[in-house]
């Protein structure tokens, strides 16, 4: 990660590509830029693994605005209201960005979601379905992605092991699977498979019998003899 003298920055969207919730709601190949939503709940449960595992890296993470209330892209805008240049020119890119640069909810039942005043149009539209995405209808939930950034940002300024640039040390783990420490006390670890995976309570793989479990993406259940990750899913543990 070091070899040109500077830490890494992670980033999964921005104002470029298709929501990282929505690219991960399709399969593989489907490129940056797509028109069709997938399966929503699965590339709900993908965006939140994969934000918690880039925000448990070392180094610089950058949110796009919208990713933390888990949006996915708008991929039904009817041609009349892009505003895209590149669909205009129809040269370069495809012109398809306008879906991750619908303005975010903030609050209300219906567009503009407090973005503006009552009734006012946004540049682009935003979809009726986003009133249970705002940040006033997430806030408190503690199941909301809202809420599982806002906890996973507060962890990482204050766990010493996240702070640190350069201590992550990896172990083997079941196929499909990441298994990482950051020293002092801190592991990660993730399944990106689509069924659960058992990991044992010691050894190399995964908590000791004292860890703890900081935050995970989704439910971790303990077992009798470990733990048993859901798929698509990050956890993190405190080892001391």
């Amino acid at each position: 990660m070091w070899t040109v003298g500077a830490p890494p920055t992670w980033v999964l969207s921005n104002h470029d590509v298709t929501r990282h919730t929505t690219r991960l709601a399709n399969p593989p190949g489907s490129g940056t830029q797509m028109r069709t939503p997938g399966d929503p709940a699965l590339g709900l449960r993908r965006a939140r693994a994969a934000s918690l595992l880039m925000l448990a890296l070392p180094g610089s993470a950058y949110i796009y605005q919208g990713e933390e209330l888990g949006l996915p892209d708008v991929t039904d805008l009817p041609d009349t209201v892009r505003q895209d240049p590149s669909y205009f020119r129809a040269s370069g890119q495809d012109g398809f960005r306008d879906g991750c640069r619908v303005p975010i909810p903030w609050s209300g039942t219906e567009p503009p979601y407090g973005f503006g005043p009552v009734g006012a149009p946004t540049w682009l539209p935003q979809p009726d379905s986003w009133a249970g995405l705002s940040v006033q209808a997430q806030t408190g939930d503690p199941d909301s992605t809202l809420e599982l950034y806002r906890a996973a940002l507060a962890h990482r300024r204050d766990h010493p092991a996240l702070g640190a640039p350069d201590n992550l040390s990896w172990h083997d783990s079941p196929p499909g699977t990441l298994v990482f420490d950051r020293t002092p006390g801190f592991r990660c670890t993730v399944n990106l498979t689509a069924e659960r995976v058992a990991l044992p309570a010691a050894g190399t793989m995964t908590i000791p019998a004292t860890g703890r479990l900081i935050l995970a993406s989704g439910p971790v259940t303990h077992t009798g003899g470990g733990i048993l990750l859901p798929p698509d899913t990050t956890a993190w543990w405190s080892l001391s």
